[in-house]
């Protein structure tokens, strides 16, 4: 018996070149990452936002951003109104995609880039649950984060 299969490589990238664009997009996106929080921050101080909580919940593979909230000083206001620019690294591209958004969008586009960043899949199974406290004044992004699991404890006993 022949084998006749084409054992040429063809076009498709091998997975080294695979990694290889891999480790280019996380490097672009953390090139971005410092530049995309400054702008934020830098919109949220001129608006008079001292503080920002954001309130994220998931499970059963679903997950969502519960709540935001700005503050100034103890006092709850409204989301400023404006736009910022942010830069987000684009697959096998060597410039990264710009656009304008709103402020709001671009406070739940951080707070979903960080939670899959240090929690990816935080919303499967049963799920987490958290918020993130954006501190303007100290130009911070902390993350308070709670995973939810299942415990079984199985014991058998014959006498």
């Amino acid at each position: 018996m022949t084998d006749t299969s084409d054992t040429t490589p063809g076009t498709n990238a091998s997975p080294s070149d695979w990694e290889a664009k891999r480790v280019v997009q996380e490097r672009l996106q953390a090139e971005l990452q410092p530049r995309n929080k400054a702008a934020l921050f830098d919109a949220l101080a001129a608006a008079g936002v001292t503080l920002v909580v954001v309130t994220f919940d998931g499970y059963g593979d679903s997950g969502q951003i519960e709540n935001v909230e700005a503050k100034a000083g103890d006092a709850v206001i409204d989301m400023p109104i404006g736009e910022i620019e942010m830069a987000t690294a684009v697959w096998d591209q060597a410039e990264p995609d710009r656009s304008h958004i709103s402020i709001a969008d671009a406070i739940e586009r951080l707070a979903y880039d960080f939670l899959t960043d240090t929690h990816c899949g935080w919303e499967n199974n049963d799920g987490a649950y958290g918020d993130f406290t954006f501190d303007v004044a100290e130009r911070t992004i902390t993350l308070d984060y709670n995973e939810r699991y299942t415990a079984s404890e199985y014991s058998q006993h014959v006498f």
